[in-house]
């Protein structure tokens, strides 16, 4: 089951253009194109007649032209044109329309009902336009697993102590105790970790000498949206309710789960921070360096997908999955509600 009435990432904005692109997203199978003005379109990608995927037709104008028999549909779904029976329009040649909306340099595409789309309503990227801060290029991969292990994942900062040894383990992420809490996009799991070296991720990227107070933030937000900050400050200058000081260094990892089905995940990201806005070549290693950490999380969730789907043996919780229980059980009742009003 899916949220359907809400924004979802389908794609890097650059990626699409004036070619028919075929892509899935909740088991949906979708079209996606820009029109002559350069904004996007996205159809069902399926012919009504005998079904015949769009994609494999061609685009004439803004609109896309059946490969089978020449059924003509506009951006808005609607038939426009049926060579062999004109005059003889056939009521029932639609196929169904997704809004879609650029921003934030994504394709943001709106699965559920279109007359509940707001564009404003898409996850807000703070800091997105301001000068003094510098992003990564992210990326994208798919994940063969359930996009609920891809946000179980996002949720866990212990993890990173076993999967991520090279990368964003250092002292404290084993066995430092984490507080929960749920805001009304999603559920939120912290800890400060005090007074040890920065781990290798961030040795040469913090503007400070020294050891360093650290918060983890990891928080899930409505439907699969991960937003995870790491905060690193001096020793003793770091801790809940204080204030950031001008050393202060923030890297806000922005990581969005598209489920394509239910076996398989799109996963976009990237990296925000309040630093070195032109430096590309910070950039560049911390790309690189994400990317490594998560092709270590892929390995290990389609592993964990493929034991959770047929387990031999019952499974176990553990203290450490508090926060993404929190988070399934919020998720799955706005599914339950949006079912209910459907």
């Amino acid at each position: 089951m899916y949220l359907k009435n809400c924004w979802y990432v389908a794609g890097w904005s650059k990626d699409y253009g004036r070619a028919l692109k075929a892509e899935k997203y909740l088991g949906e199978n979708i079209v996606i194109y820009r029109k002559q003005d350069g904004t996007p379109a996205a159809l069902e990608d399926a012919c009504p007649h005998r079904k015949l995927p769009l994609s494999k037709g061609t685009l004439n104008e803004d609109s896309i032209i059946c490969g089978y028999h020449g059924l003509t549909f506009n951006d808005k779904g609607q038939c426009s044109d049926s060579p062999t029976q004109r005059g003889m329009m056939p009521r029932r040649a639609v196929v169904k329309s997704y809004p879609v909306v650029d921003k934030y340099r994504l394709l943001w595409i709106w699965m559920g009902n279109p007359e509940l789309a707001d564009p404003d309503t898409i996850f807000p990227i703070e800091n997105f336009d301001n000068p003094t801060w510098g992003y990564t290029d992210g990326g994208v991969m798919d994940i063969n697993c359930n996009y609920l292990w891809v946000c179980d994942n996002l949720l866990d900062p212990s993890h990173v102590a076993w999967v991520h040894v090279t990368s964003f383990a250092g002292a404290g992420t084993d066995d430092e105790p984490l507080e929960i809490e749920k805001t009304d996009r999603g559920v939120i799991v912290s800890r400060w970790l005090k007074g040890s070296p920065p781990p290798p991720y961030y040795a040469d990227l913090v503007k400070f000498d020294g050891n360093c107070d650290r918060l983890q933030h990891y928080e899930m937000c409505i439907p699969a949206i991960a937003l995870n900050k790491s905060v690193y400050t001096p020793e003793g200058t770091g801790g809940r309710g204080k204030a950031h000081i001008d050393k202060t260094y923030i890297n806000i990892s922005y990581n969005f789960m598209t489920p394509i089905d239910e076996d398989n995940t799109r996963y976009f990201w990237f990296q925000h921070r309040n630093t070195d806005p032109n430096d590309k070549d910070i950039s560049a290693k911390m790309n690189d360096g994400a990317l490594m950490a998560f092709l270590e999380d892929k390995e290990i969730l389609e592993d964990v997908h493929i034991g959770m789907k047929n387990p031999a043996t019952p499974n176990i919780d553990l203290g450490l999955d508090s926060g993404a229980k929190k988070f399934r059980i919020l998720l799955n009742r706005r599914i339950e509600g949006e079912q209910d009003n459907s």
